[in-house]
């Protein structure tokens, strides 16, 4: 049985919000595309759209380029990233512009520098995806880009398995509209198409980014298709000619913005005051009951880590992230 519920209504908060501020300015030209992006700890994780290999890269405050991390593996169109509970990097390579894969893929980078390959596919039809939600339960979110601005979020019907493929589901939806906020490629379109999604490392937030605006919802435990049902703070964002990216900062207090394009800038943008209630409608639709086995993985599987002590996914993360990765030359 699926539950029609209550309407989302983006909003801007009801007080002035303090200025955003840019933290420094991505120039490395191995950068020229940035889609993904993940803040951990006093470092930064971000990927390119596109390319033959995987490559996440470290970042300092700065901006710099400490390293790179590369695997052997061709993805067709990464999107968007996540850190797991465990270290785990997960890239979302679900890019798809002309509506036209069978299926999409998550691709894991271990800790222990192994990579994995995990293969979905839509209960409707190719979607083109940009954000990707990984709950607190490990649990992942696909939430589609949409020109009119009604956007699916998916989420697999059973546990990942490696080289394998598992069908989706739509458990919720939301629906964007006009902000009037400029920014971005495509005009007005920008304001209604999602380009990025974050959860906040205590798992208190979840956020979804369109080239001009950012939205944040409160999250309780991993209910993600319920928190969708209230109404989110809408913050509109700097304009920016490609924005894709975005994360919450390491204490939660704001988010973080950046896109394509180089120079570009990444962004602090404060999360302050309360949904407004001004704006047109959004609206958010959940299965009823759960999704059995989702957590548990099957023989071949691999389990979605449960949830973790913020602390100890930051010191697992910058382990892996010293340890782990090698320079490129």
């Amino acid at each position: 049985m699926t539950l029609v519920l209550a309407a989302a209504l983006p909003a801007s908060a009801e007080e002035a919000a303090p200025a955003p501020t840019t933290q420094c300015s991505i120039t490395d030209p191995r950068l020229p595309e940035l889609s993904g992006l993940v803040v951990v700890g006093d470092r930064m994780l971000a990927i390119n759209d596109g390319g033959g290999q995987i490559d996440v890269f470290v970042l300092d405050a700065t901006c710099r380029v400490l390293t790179v991390r590369t695997a052997p593996v061709d993805p067709f169109d990464p999107e968007d990233l996540a850190v797991g509970a465990d270290g785990t990097v997960w890239l979302a390579d679900t890019g798809d512009n002309q509506g036209t894969r069978e299926t999409v893929a998550l691709l894991a980078l271990r800790p222990d520098g192994s990579t994995g390959v995990y293969r979905l596919i839509y209960p409707d039809g190719a979607r083109d995806v940009e954000a990707l939600l990984l709950a607190p339960d490990g649990a992942p979110y696909l939430v589609s880009k949409e020109v009119l601005g009604a956007s699916g979020v998916y989420r697999p019907v059973t546990a990942l398995v490696e080289s394998g493929t598992v069908a989706l589901t739509e458990i919720a939806g939301v629906e964007f509209t006009l902000t009037g906020t400029s920014g971005g490629p495509v005009g007005r379109a920008g304001q209604l198409m999602v380009t990025g999604g974050a959860v906040a490392a205590d798992g208190s937030r979840l956020a979804l980014r369109t080239y001009t605006d950012a939205y944040v919802w409160s999250l309780s435990g991993s209910d993600v298709a319920g928190a969708l049902t209230a109404e989110p703070v809408r913050m509109a964002l700097p304009d920016a000619p490609q924005g894709e990216a975005i994360s919450f900062t390491a204490d939660g207090s704001g988010v973080v913005v950046a896109g394509e394009g180089l120079p570009s800038d990444v962004t602090i943008v404060p999360i302050t005051g309360t949904a407004a209630g001004a704006g047109a409608a959004a609206t958010a639709t959940s299965s009823d009951g759960g999704l059995p086995g989702l957590l548990t993985a099957s023989e071949g599987g691999v389990p979605l880590t449960p949830t973790a002590v913020v602390a100890a996914v930051v010191a697992t993360a910058l382990v892996w992230l010293t340890g782990k990765f090698r320079r490129r030359t």
